[in-house]
């Protein structure tokens, strides 16, 4: 068993995010018995769910003249327009059936105003409101983070990003994740990740 300080962080293992999903990634349901096993050190595991209004204005549908992978600037900045996905109560936003989800302590669900985006277990897109994550981990006296999960350019990126900020040691298992790489947004969130103080990791 890893100490009573670690905690296991797995972001948005979600149907939509495995292939047949919505915005599927390539190889996104190969990392769930990894994940499962590795929950098995930890006294700790909190589980991210993308949970999004029907008409969440990150889906391109919102935009008319945009297509999917799109960039459009939003009040917080720069947006890629994604298709319809995690939609609440649907069997896209469910997560993959065979992830040992009875081990979560935590279910954190983000993403659910329809006029922001959160890609951060941390913080939504304008980078300032709080998921209440950090008050939850610090308040269990959590202080090494292991991230693993879906995708590894964006929602696990902003959040390793974000706890290695806040002052958390911060591990990415990159075997157990899997990236989109949309333009070359690994190399960048890999480069970002690191730059920021998280360690990456293959196990």
């Amino acid at each position: 068993m890893r100490p009573a300080t670690d905690a296991l962080i797995v972001i948005d293992v979600q149907n939509d995010f495995c292939p047949g999903g919505a915005l599927a990634v390539a190889g996104g349901d190969e990392i769930v018995p990894g994940i499962n096993a590795l929950m098995a050190e930890f006294g700790a595991v909190i589980l991210t769910q993308d949970w999004h209004p029907g008409g969440h204005l990150s889906f391109a549908g919102q935009h008319p003249g945009k297509a999917p992978m799109d960039l459009t600037e939003m009040p917080y900045g720069p947006q890629v327009l994604w298709p319809d996905h995690c939609v609440q109560g649907s069997l896209g936003a469910q997560f993959h059936a065979d992830l040992n989800v009875t081990r979560a302590d935590l279910i954190l669900r983000k993403g659910f105003r329809r006029e922001i985006d959160s890609y951060s277990a941390f913080f939504e897109n304008d980078r300032t409101t709080p998921t209440g994550l950090e008050g939850y981990l610090r308040s269990r006296g959590l202080t090494r983070l292991t991230l693993v999960g879906l995708a590894t350019d964006f929602c696990v990126n902003y959040s390793a990003v974000d706890a290695a900020k806040l002052g958390f040691e911060v591990e990415v298992r990159e075997d157990l994740t899997r990236a989109i790489d949309l333009d070359g947004s690994l190399a960048a969130a890999r480069m970002g990740m690191a730059e920021a103080g998280a360690q990456l990791t293959q196990g």
